[in-house]
């Protein structure tokens, strides 16, 4: 008997893990609408100003340090 070559079987795409964020850029970050400095939350992935209540998102590693795009911690 012969062993015939069978195709490959088709592997799920891997997900691309999502960059870290460098927290040496705490030292030169500070919020955009209070000048007060910041603080990493790993977990919800963000920074937070405790002083205005905004939760700045973190993508691809890259903190968004627009207004318009935190989240109010109040809410």
């Amino acid at each position: 008997m012969t062993d015939v070559p069978q195709p490959p079987v088709p592997q799920a795409p891997v997900p691309e893990a999502e960059p870290a964020f460098d927290r040496r850029m705490l030292e030169a970050l500070v919020c955009p609408e209070t000048h007060a400095t910041l603080r990493y939350d790993a977990e919800a992935n963000e920074l937070i100003s405790d002083t205005a209540g905004l939760a700045y998102p973190i993508r691809n590693g890259i903190p968004i340090m627009l207004v318009d795009e935190a989240r109010r911690l109040d809410a």
